[in-house]
């Protein structure tokens, strides 16, 4: 026994004198893996982990290579200059082991993230549509899919993680090219989006996809963005006390929403008129807690190069804080940002495409929220597209990704990359102005002006001669009706209703399915839900 001691003793002074054969080869977040994009022309982060004040050299096979010594924790990070576009390459790690990554393409990289309409690939528009006029649809999709051979054009996409506690660095996950038997795992949002920028800009392009239905936005904030409000700081403290408490006292296996089944019983009974009440399940697993999804999935892919964002959500948030929704979207743009340390990237977002939801909450909500993305263009280097007339009735993800990849993709080509277009956005309401028992409306981005339109699947806008539809205006009994408006010039529209003699407001489109409503910009682009109200 004397023996045996003796020398793990002297085994363990060896170590002590050695530490680097005790912690692990180099290695590399999951981004950094063979069919990667890097942004071009720029100096990317690289990072990873190795033997605490080892010896890092990361080389490019275009020339530029950089060195580091890893710190005490054993995380290290070089910032590497990139080469135009082109490719492949590959990058090559080298320490007291040596990692080579190969097929490196070097362009454009966007990250795609939101709720269910940015995280449903592809592969999930297959199936045919609910209502027999967007079966064209689902049929472009199919055909889009079996001739799909675009090698640059890739996709990585960040597993699915709840973390209400702690930041991972971690993910697994790989990238794929947009050919066959492999494109269909790509986001449909995303994919269009990045086909129209491969169209103009003719360079690789990488998008790093962070997505998962059925979220709000609160769980993609960060604790330190919720500390710099003191209502959202009041907000999460009070979510996380109680998270805290369950974790302590129940475990995982253990924990049951016993309220459950009373709840959906009722709502049978009242004839499902209210949204579908689900079974609360573990804060481990809860994917509404304040931060976990910033823990869980974003923070293990910050820094990493991107040259921008696109954001698809809100839905979740049509019955839940939706009158404080723009707060914390511009809460976590200016976060994100921050996090990032690239400046004030382009961030990108849509109004919702319309849906017939089952209550009235979530009927006001649904234009309540796509009022406060409106407002949410307040902050720099942002743009938004407009998506009510592409979405369908009876189906919460709608098959016209093809117009809403477009849409998109508008924004970053003009704004991002200037590139000249008709219009990148549609009309956005600017000011008002009451004369003579009427509201007189000015408007930004009309291009060459105002007009009345007709949309039909992802076919072009037409021109119509119909009416205005689906406005409405508010009078000094603060009750709101239904109005009448036309266009009176190149950006003005005059709006009334013959029963108020003192208007107050008017909104546009305010539901979650408003048929009928028909302002577009002579491009074809829609005008953005909206009211006057603050």
């Amino acid at each position: 026994m004397l023996k045996s001691l003796q020398i793990f003793q002297f085994l363990f002074f060896v170590l002590c004198l050695c530490p680097q054969g005790v912690f692990a080869d180099v290695s590399v977040n999951a981004l950094f893996s063979d069919h990667m994009v890097i942004q071009r022309d720029t100096k990317i982060p690289v990072w990873g982990w190795a033997d605490p004040h080892e010896k890092v050299e990361v080389t490019g096979s275009w020339g530029n290579s950089v060195k580091t010594i890893t710190s005490t924790d054993g995380t290290w990070r070089v910032d590497l200059q990139t080469p135009k576009a082109g490719g492949p390459y590959t990058i090559t790690i080298s320490g007291n082991n040596k990692l080579v990554i190969n097929d490196v393409l070097s362009g454009e990289v966007w990250l795609c993230t939101g709720q269910s309409n940015m995280d449903f690939n592809l592969g999930k528009f297959l199936n045919d549509a609910r209502e027999p006029q967007y079966q064209p649809l689902v049929k472009q999709i199919r055909e889009e899919v079996a001739r799909a051979n675009d090698d640059y054009l890739r996709h990585i996409e960040v597993l699915q993680n709840t973390s209400p506690l702690a930041k991972q660095t971690h993910f697994k996950g790989q990238w794929v090219s947009a050919i066959k038997d492999s494109v269909n795992k790509i986001t449909a949002t995303g994919y269009f989006f990045a086909k129209a920028l491969r169209e103009k800009l003719n360079v690789p392009i990488g998008l790093v996809e962070c997505s998962w239905g059925g979220t709000r936005i609160q769980p993609w904030l960060s604790e330190d963005m919720y500390m710099g409000d003191e209502h959202m700081k009041a907000y999460y403290e009070s979510t996380l006390k109680k998270t805290k408490y369950t974790m302590e006292h129940v475990a995982e296996a253990d924990f049951e929403d016993t309220t459950f089944q009373k709840k959906f019983d009722a709502w049978k009974a009242e004839g499902k008129k209210t949204r579908r009440p689900y079974p609360k399940v573990h804060p481990t697993k809860d994917i509404q807690l304040p931060a976990t999804l910033y823990n869980g999935m974003l923070s293990a892919i910050i820094p990493y190069k991107i040259k921008g964002a696109i954001w698809y959500q809100g839905e979740s948030n049509s019955h839940f804080l939706e009158d404080e929704y723009a707060a914390y979207f511009k809460t976590m743009i200016t976060g994100w940002r921050t996090d990032w340390n690239q400046g004030n990237f382009p961030f990108y977002w849509v109004q919702l495409a319309n849906y017939k939801v089952p209550d009235e909450r979530s009927n006001l909500g649904w234009a309540t929220v796509n009022n406060e993305l409106r407002k949410s263009l307040s902050l720099p280097n942002t743009g938004m597209a407009v998506l009510y007339d592409v979405g369908e009735a009876k189906d919460v993800h709608p098959h016209n990704k093809m117009d809403t990849g477009k849409r998109l993709s508008l924004l970053a080509l003009n704004r991002t990359y200037n590139i000249n277009v008709d219009a990148d956005c549609g009309p956005l309401y600017e000011s008002m102005k009451v004369n003579s028992g009427k509201i007189e409306l000015t408007f930004s981005e009309v291009a060459s002006g105002l007009m009345t339109g007709s949309k039909y699947l992802n076919n072009p806008t037409e021109q119509s001669t119909d009416t205005l539809n689906t406005f409405e205006i508010l009078g000094a009994d603060n009750i709101w009706k239904p109005a009448e408006a036309k266009i009176i010039s190149k950006n003005k529209i005059e709006v009334w209703n013959t029963t108020i003699k003192q208007p107050k407001h008017v909104r546009y489109a305010w539901s979650s399915n408003p048929t009928g409503a028909n302002l577009y910009n002579k491009v074809g682009l829609p005008a953005a839900v909206f009211s006057t109200e603050d």
